[in-house]
């Protein structure tokens, strides 16, 4: 793999499945899930709550921000909160808390049940500091104006050589001339959905009309770099 330049530029920066807006102060990420190994029966290879808390805590001492948002699904809960998930969300929570930072939640349609197990501020729609980005779950249509939207919902991953890597999809000025930023899912209990072969109709959020204008970019945490691509519909050519 070779790192690619997008062409465009990005005001934010490629975590590990997750980003930061600096100039905002602001980590963002998507799709933690909390309670789905519960909620699905099965033996999970990892202790989710844990290892959702160690790499957060990770990317908090990394990136000091003032706020962190989560742009949907932090719980894996529809008419209950399953075993355990909100133990895990306060030790979260605490986590979040113990940096400095501020949790905000844009919910997503996993969230049925959040309200009941968390205090802490909700919002469908958050804008950042910047006063250009609007972070939102993207399993709906936005209703608030933006320069650029960072969603999760649709937890992409590419496959290269293979293998299968979270990755984020950038989209400059395809969604109503505002650029779209959809983040993989945070937990590693998501298996993600392969991009490479996806069209705009594959993907659940309609802020992905067309996929072909999107680029992926996978953050290569042995080398701490991130690897941009071509657009999906160069990637198709190419992986």
């Amino acid at each position: 793999m070779t790192e690619t330049d997008t062409d465009v530029d990005v005001p934010f920066t490629v975590l590990d499945r997750a980003v930061s807006f600096p100039a905002s102060e602001t980590l963002v990420l998507a799709d933690v899930h909390l309670g789905k190994a519960a909620a699905s029966n099965v033996d999970a290879p990892i202790d989710d709550g844990a290892n959702v808390r160690e790499r957060l805590a990770t990317l908090l001492e990394a990136t000091d921000p003032e706020t962190v948002v989560v742009a949907g699904d932090l719980l894996h809960s529809f008419s209950d909160v399953p075993r355990g998930a909100e133990q895990d969300l306060d030790r979260l929570v605490g986590t979040v808390d113990g940096a400095g930072a501020d949790l905000i939640v844009t919910p997503g349609n996993h969230d049925a049940m959040l309200d009941g197990v968390f205090a802490g501020e909700t919002s469908s729609e958050y804008r950042l500091a910047d006063g250009e980005t609007v972070v939102c779950h993207g399993h709906e249509r936005p209703s608030a104006t933006a320069e650029r939207y960072v969603v999760g919902h649709d937890h992409p991953a590419l496959s290269i050589e293979g293998r299968k890597r979270p990755c984020v999809l950038y989209g400059p000025d395809v969604y109503e001339g505002a650029a779209v930023l959809v983040l993989p899912a945070f937990t590693r209990l998501a298996a993600g959905a392969t991009v490479n072969g996806m069209r705009g109709r594959d993907f659940q959020s309609p802020l992905v009309r067309s996929a072909d204008s999107f680029y992926p970019a996978v953050r290569d945490a042995d080398r701490g770099e991130t690897l941009w691509f071509p657009p999906l519909g160069e990637c198709r050519r190419l992986l």
